[in-house]
């Protein structure tokens, strides 16, 4: 495959921010890709745009002739595209050109994307689906919400269109449960489609344990901690780091959540150890922490403070330091979970990649139509791959 041109745009995103769109132009047609945006983001995480989005595309479109020379014919050749827009472009643009090139690849050799990653791969994926949502991501009814960001469902039914069918069943009785056990309840959702509520942490857990199924939450500990304090909004508290590990000790052998995402602020490595050394049955998950970076994983690995990590594309940008990442957690037994952001596009190519680096789970909503096209090219693969 050859590149001949190389254009962008900027279009919206589910939150009806801005976003980009990469198109190449090619021996064998035009493709096309866009990129996410995160609101709850991680320091660590790469620059999404070298200045902002609108010199992006204007380095893109400045680049283009240098692809002239370049065959791309495997995954790897993506170092090839890396080289030639090292230090003009952002960690989105590049995600974006990347895909792009995947499908590209992928038309000329008449294969699926993810046969292009690893046309062997046969991975059994379960969904992980934000039911109720907090933090950063939701407004507060009537001055409360949960300090939480995302409380998830994680069905296991035996493959994800049956997994995806009891999520969206389950969504809509705790809607119900909801509106018994908050006055204040609206049926409103938040950025991830998920219900807002002015419950707290413990009470909507409460909640989703009626569901029957294994429940997580996504703490995102970064966004609410300053100072060595954790500043918990409802009810008002400000707990020390000890605080703060007692009472999620507590609430997740209490409840047996499944999976705890980011349960400490993003340069605590010691807390997720002795968490995880505790609570031997729960998935202590790195995102602030790991931000889809070989080298942060690393560090977690040597200090055990995982056994799962979150891997955004986008976090980094290269796909080369996306398998990088996937090597190193399959190598030490950490569970892949393959993230859609709080600003998703109709980009379905998290699919694929999810697939082709064999993901233990994606987590990617329930409903909403960005995030129901990853799920459906989900089931799609899995069903022809069967």
């Amino acid at each position: 495959m050859q590149i001949k041109e190389v254009d962008a745009r900027t279009i919206l995103d589910s939150r009806k921010e801005e976003t980009i769109e990469v198109t190449i132009k090619t021996n064998f047609g035009e493709f096309t890709a866009s990129s996410p945006t995160g609101k709850s983001t991680g320091k660590y995480e790469a620059k999404p745009y070298k200045k902002n989005i609108k010199e992006d595309i204007k380095s893109l479109k400045e680049v283009k002739e240098y692809f002239s020379n370049e065959h791309l014919e495997c995954f790897e050749d993506l170092k090839r595209v890396e080289d030639i827009v090292d230090g003009h472009i952002g960690a989105n643009s590049l995600f974006a050109l990347e895909s792009a090139c995947l499908k590209a690849i992928a038309k000329e050799q008449k294969k699926e994307v993810w046969e292009i990653i690893n046309s062997n791969a046969k991975p059994k994926i379960r969904l992980v689906g934000n039911c109720i949502g907090g933090g950063k991501h939701s407004e507060t009814i009537n001055g409360k919400k949960p300090d939480f960001q995302e409380f998830l469902l994680i069905a296991n039914k035996g493959s994800v269109k049956k997994n995806w069918e009891a999520h969206i069943d389950l969504k809509e009785i705790i809607k119900n449960i909801l509106k018994k056990e908050d006055e204040k309840f609206s049926s409103t959702k938040n950025d991830e489609d998920a219900w807002m509520t002015s419950l707290n942490e413990k009470q909507v857990i409460d909640v989703l344990l009626k569901s029957k199924i294994q429940i997580g939450v996504d703490i995102a500990s970064s966004s609410f901690y300053k100072r060595k304090k954790y500043l918990y909004q409802n009810p008002m508290l400000k707990r020390t780091i000890e605080e703060h590990f007692f009472y999620l000790k507590n609430l997740i052998l209490n409840t047996d959540l499944f999976y705890v995402e980011d349960p400490f602020e993003e340069e605590d490595f010691e807390s997720f150890a002795k968490l995880k050394s505790i609570c031997k049955n729960s998935l202590i998950v790195g995102d602030d922490l790991t931000v889809t970076n070989s080298k942060r994983l690393s560090k977690a690995i040597l200090l055990n403070s995982i056994n799962a990590i979150i891997v955004k594309p986008n976090q980094c940008g290269s796909l080369l330091e996306v398998k990088k990442v996937c090597e190193i957690a399959k190598e030490n037994g950490i569970k892949i979970v393959f993230s859609h952001r709080s600003g998703e596009t109709k980009e379905s190519i998290l699919a694929d990649l999810a697939y082709g680096f064999e993901a233990d789970f994606l987590k990617c909503g329930i409903t909403g139509i960005e995030r129901e096209t990853k799920i459906k090219r989900l089931i799609e693969i899995e069903e022809k791959n069967n």
